[in-house]
């Protein structure tokens, strides 16, 4: 895989592009090298897939996991984060009324990925479905939410953050015609695990806006991917025992996987994001890139404990 030149960089590739093993740079000193993550990583790669991943220290700043990284790549579900935002945004300056209720109507083109098709509730409150959409992956209330704000506003919102690589592009739907988008979304590692750390920070848009939107990704109950590594319980993990805080935010489709998030512990804190495109040609190639993003995140588990 091309990786953006840059002289401090451990750039992924596909094992069969290279001459010589590179592993990226040691974290920190007594600390892993993710050479189980950098491994695994070029198995899905050397497989055919698109891999990029980027891993900073919260606390320092450092870049200890880069590899193709500035590649813009669907990252599907992954595109509510900016919409939350935006929502968030306009319920600080009072542009929305977090108890505005808003009716799903017949809106039928959603996916059924979330919990609110299911409900006997036909309207619920702005808040109520930003919450829907961070933590149960809620399709059909990222659509209701993004029809409220508009398209152009979170592309505005999106710009003024900073993000280059960074769209949203379409709403959710089960088919995509010639006519639509093709993808809901795209993203570079880089930005999205800079995007958590702002958010973690205080630093997107105010601090209030920032407090809002990673106390909803915080309930996130999609713990399958590099959350699998944590051992939290994926329906209440906001406080846990042992301090650890994780804020996340996953993104599915066919062929694609995408994670990023913020991961603290005793010792440390990471910004990371994955996202890997591949052939889903049978259940192996699946869960060869579920493995990987396990695999990081038993690397991050092992850097901030």
């Amino acid at each position: 895989m091309a990786t953006e030149p840059r002289k401090d960089a451990a750039p992924l590739r596909s094992a069969r592009k290279r001459t010589e093993r590179r592993l990226p740079r040691r974290a920190a000193v007594g600390r892993r090298s993710f050479a189980p993550s950098m491994k695994a990583l070029e198995s899905v790669a050397a497989s055919g897939a698109k891999v990029a991943v980027h891993v900073a220290d919260l606390d320092r700043g450092d870049v200890v996991l880069e590899g193709d990284d500035h590649l813009t790549l669907p990252v599907a579900g992954l595109g509510v984060v900016p919409l939350l935002i935006d929502v968030a945004a306009g319920f600080a300056t009072g542009a929305l009324d977090p108890l505005e209720i808003a009716d799903r109507g017949a809106d039928t083109d959603a996916p059924g990925g979330g919990i609110w098709r299911h409900l006997k509730a036909p309207a619920l409150p702005l808040t109520d479905l930003a919450v829907l959409a961070a933590a149960a992956g809620d399709a059909l209330a990222a659509n209701i939410l993004l029809e409220r704000v508009g398209l152009p506003a979170v592309r505005e919102r999106i710009e003024a953050l900073g993000l280059r690589r960074t769209a949203l592009m379409d709403r959710f739907r089960d088919d995509r015609g010639p006519d639509d988008a093709p993808h809901v979304a795209l993203a570079s590692a880089r930005e999205l695990a800079e995007l958590f750390a702002a958010l973690v920070n205080s630093s997107a848009v105010t601090p209030a806006v920032s407090v809002q939107v990673a106390e909803w990704l915080s309930l996130n109950q999609d713990l399958s991917l590099v959350g699998s590594a944590t051992g939290l319980d994926p329906f209440a993990h906001d406080d846990d025992a042992h301090g650890l805080l994780f804020v996340n935010k996953t993104g599915r489709d066919v062929g694609i996987r995408a994670e990023a998030g913020v991961l603290g512990g005793p010792r440390a804190g990471v910004a990371y994001a994955l996202i890997v495109c591949f052939d889903d040609l049978s259940i192996a190639h699946r869960l060869r890139a579920h493995e990987a993003f396990r695999i990081l995140g038993t690397d991050l588990m092992e850097y901030v404990f």
